[in-house]
């Protein structure tokens, strides 16, 4: 972190390092400080934190379940609480701001991952938590969108050493995390005005708006259905559904 800070400081901007543990209250509290401390105000948001403890199911030890849940889900959730918080503060006050969160899923989430099952959850979760973050904070002056990037860092660039690899000299190197960047600067700023519970996929030089859970072919009996009517009406209904995505293959 004191790293990246001393990058933006050499290109000419301001910035601080925060050390604090976000997956507690303390932590996260400490970081909205940080910012209106250094800054005198809070803009923008970002939750980014995560790591990874893959196993298939049979194997994930329950501790590996929990850490990932405290690092991703938690993680988001408590530096999302104190900031709104900040911002609610800020609208009663008559202050109302014009403030952005972008909390980071993955393709995991939202269409599952073989061997991640601790992971997919807890990014499946960071999309619920957006989509009630968005609902509860406009009133604020508060949008609240997701992204679920693709690109190469200290978290991927072992674990999927060959998607991730680096072209040769002069391609494009689909993989950087630059090539995300540019969503998240936007989704951030005041030109994002109207842009809330999204959740939009950003990987080389593709950005998608993700469409979630809507309903699909339906029926309705009007009266309570036997295991037999029930069956028989789903495997109807499933003929006429789109098919889903495939889960992840195991990487």
């Amino acid at each position: 972190a004191q790293r990246v800070v001393e990058e933006i400081r050499a290109a000419g901007g301001e910035a601080v390092a925060h050390g604090g543990d976000i997956a507690t209250g303390d932590g996260a509290a400490s970081l909205v400080a940080a910012a209106l401390d250094s800054f005198g105000r809070l803009d923008t948001l970002v939750n980014n934190a995560g790591f990874l403890r893959d196993r298939m199911l049979v194997n994930l030890d329950e501790d590996d379940w929990d850490a990932v849940m405290r690092v991703h889900l938690k993680g988001h959730f408590l530096p999302l609480k104190h900031a709104a918080a900040h911002w609610r503060a800020e609208a009663k006050a008559g202050r109302v701001p014009e403030a952005r969160v972008i909390n980071t899923s993955s393709g995991a989430g939202l269409l599952g991952s073989v061997g991640q099952g601790n992971y997919s959850a807890a990014k499946a979760g960071i999309v619920g938590l957006t989509l009630v973050a968005a609902a509860e904070m406009g009133r604020y002056g508060v949008q609240v969108n997701a992204i679920a990037p693709a690109a190469r860092t200290r978290m991927t660039e072992d674990t999927f050493a060959e998607a991730m690899a680096a072209p040769g000299a002069g391609g494009f190197d689909a993989m950087a995390p630059e090539n995300v960047s540019p969503l998240v600067v936007w989704l951030g700023s005041a030109a994002s005005a109207g842009v809330s519970g999204r959740v939009f996929e950003a990987e080389a030089g593709r950005i998608t708006v993700m469409e979630g859970w809507r309903p699909g072919p339906t029926a309705d009996k009007g009266a309570r259905w036997t295991p037999a009517e029930a069956g028989e009406t789903a495997t109807k209904l499933l003929a006429a559904a789109e098919t889903p995505q495939a889960v992840y293959g195991a990487r």
